[in-house]
């Protein structure tokens, strides 16, 4: 336990997602040793970052603007939207170069042990996107994991009955991996979405 303010930083950094105490206590000294103009810039940043970021109004992907660059974009096709979770996600697809489509960031996934449910998500901005008619396939691109899972199942048993394409990335083993270390989702994941090697 350190005093005052010092042990006020380490606390508020270990509030932070993957940060746990070492690392609060190891940022808190470099901050305290850093030139004061860093720290000014770092913290002019983070005073910016709340004043001046927000959620674009039709994917909720984060924007300086009512609208983010992508929804903005009039050569993405309009036909095809992509749902992730959190808009970290959508940055991690657009690396790719794969995808021309738009997206829908639900902000989160279904998970009933910390009391996240369909309502506390951004289903019903979905459904109000899909009104239009204009959209023919959705790609669930939520995470492989047991809130993710059920955030697909949910989001695709909503969607069928809409006659709309729905479609799952695919998952499966990782470039570089090797099979003994594959756990058995993973691997069954592997063996239900092979494809020709002709293809």
């Amino acid at each position: 336990m350190y005093e005052g303010a010092v042990q006020d930083l380490i606390d508020e950094l270990g509030r932070l997602p993957g940060v746990g105490p070492k690392s609060a206590q190891r940022i808190a000294f470099h901050l305290l040793s850093a030139d004061e103009t860093d720290v000014r810039r770092l913290a002019h940043v983070l005073v910016q970052v709340k004043e001046r970021v927000k959620f674009c109004e039709i994917c909720g992907n984060v924007s300086e603007e009512t609208q983010c660059r992508i929804c903005r974009d009039p050569r993405r096709d309009l036909a095809l939207i992509c749902v992730v979770e959190e808009a970290k996600d959508v940055v991690a697809i657009e690396r790719t170069r794969e995808f021309r489509g738009r997206y829908h960031v639900l902000g989160g996934a279904i998970s009933p042990i910390e009391g996240i449910g369909p309502d506390e998500l951004r289903i019903r901005e979905l459904m109000q996107r899909l009104a239009s008619g204009e959209v023919t396939e959705i790609i669930l691109a939520t995470d492989p994991n047991l809130e993710g899972e059920a955030t697909a199942t949910y989001l695709s048993r909503l969607l069928r009955p809409m006659g709309l394409r729905v479609t799952r990335l695919a998952s499966g083993l990782p470039v570089g991996g090797d099979l003994e270390y594959a756990d058995e989702v993973t691997l069954g994941r592997a063996f239900e979405g092979r494809r020709s090697i002709d293809d």
